[in-house]
């Protein structure tokens, strides 16, 4: 059961993340889901910084748990293992981000410490979907490819406008393209978990079976 309540936590912490999404920004006077990043919720200055970082303190430590649900659910698959450490090291590197500044401020130090700990979160979400990919059945591995597709094509999109930020440019749809990016990977996370759930359940009742 315990076990169970841990690998649980990869629903609860896509869906806190996404609530943050979607309660978060109305805080935040002006803001703009459409043409304005995630990142700029947490910006220095902006209203929203200190509620976007309560809440993703939760996240941080439901990713967290989910990582040692899936190690405990490993059972000698050394793949899945690896999988588990992976999101163990996200959960890690996610407790802390260097903060953007709101839009027209230049790009300082800090945005580009941002920047770079948004290309190494994305590259440990890809580790992550690559090593799971390899642990579960062929249905799951053809889903994962779709999400990796996902990933670049909107990443690309996302990457285009971006330069316009530190300028206060139009950036007319980054913060669509940006969430869809990140909805696949929360959907991704909670289809993953699910499995994973699945997954115990049938090897306990071929046990009981035994």
């Amino acid at each position: 059961m315990k076990n169970k309540l841990l690998v649980s936590c990869g629903i609860l912490a896509p869906l806190l993340y996404i609530a943050m999404n979607v309660f978060i920004p109305g805080r935040f006077p002006g803001y703009s889901t459409v043409t304005q990043t995630i990142s700029e919720i947490s910006a220095w200055n902006a209203p929203t910084r200190t509620l976007w970082l309560w809440w993703a303190g939760g996240y941080v430590l439901l990713t967290a748990a989910f990582g040692i649900g899936i190690i405990r659910s490993a059972s000698g698959n050394w793949i899945l293992y690896i999988a588990g450490y992976f999101v163990l090291i996200y959960a890690a590197f996610n407790i802390y981000w260097p903060p953007m500044h709101l839009r027209g401020a230049g790009t300082s130090f800090s945005d580009k410490l941002h920047i770079t700990w948004a290309i190494i979160t994305i590259l440990l979400m890809m580790l992550i979907m690559v090593f799971t990919m390899a642990a579960l059945g062929r249905s799951f591995r053809i889903y994962t490819l779709i999400t990796f597709l996902v990933f670049i094509v909107f990443g690309t999109l996302t990457f285009i406008e971006a330069p316009g930020i530190p300028q206060n440019l139009p950036t007319p749809r980054i913060g669509i393209w940006e969430r869809i990016n990140v909805g696949a990977f929360m959907l991704w996370t909670i289809v993953f978990s699910v499995s994973l759930l699945k997954k115990q359940a049938a090897l306990s009742t071929a046990g009981e079976k035994s």
